[in-house]
């Protein structure tokens, strides 16, 4: 158990989510995985510098029923520490690393795909030529719903899109 205390005061938790770029979930799990740890520190240092033993000899003077005291330091001294098996927590840490890790996995990949999107994306946006120099025909090759729209209106002897004059007037003079 040393050097589990050893290794767990020498290692820098600040340092672990920056070195490691852990983000969202993975590291909001790692800082309350910190928490439970320095609340169990705490409680530890808590209790190994409380007193350990108990002065029956000042309780005998205090109490008339001396059964009571000779009944209760038996009790402790026949008293034995429950010994827990770890290896259930151990399991419980080590699945948690590897959702950590599958976690970490997922969001670098959604994030470097997210990354090549926008990348691609400033790249059209720097790429693209202005309005000015845009022709009909470029416009209806980018977008062929255009002139399908544009076919169908002049077919019925519809010369303006639906909606036009009530969201940009009527520009006739007569």
């Amino acid at each position: 158990m040393a050097v589990g205390r050893s290794a767990a005061s020498k290692l820098e938790w600040s340092k672990i989510t920056s070195s490691l770029g852990l983000r969202g979930q993975t590291a909001a799990s790692l800082l309350a995985f910190k928490k439970r740890n320095d609340d169990a520190r705490r409680k530890l240092n808590l209790l190994s510098s409380s007193p350990q033993t108990v002065d029956f000899a000042s309780y005998r003077s205090i109490l008339k029923n001396q059964a009571i005291v000779d009944e209760m330091e038996g009790h402790l001294k026949r008293f034995k520490p429950v010994t827990y098996d770890v290896g259930r927590q151990i399991k419980a840490i080590e699945a948690f690393e590897v959702q950590a890790i599958k976690n970490a996995e997922e969001t670098k990949a959604s994030v470097d795909v997210e990354l090549r999107d926008l990348e691609a994306a400033v790249k059209n946006i720097e790429e693209v030529r202005p309005w000015e120099d845009l022709t009909v025909d470029e416009v209806c090759a980018a977008a062929p719903e255009i002139d399908t729209r544009t076919e169908d209106m002049v077919r019925r002897g519809r010369w303006m899109p639906a909606g036009y004059k009530e969201k940009f007037g009527d520009l006739s003079f007569m």
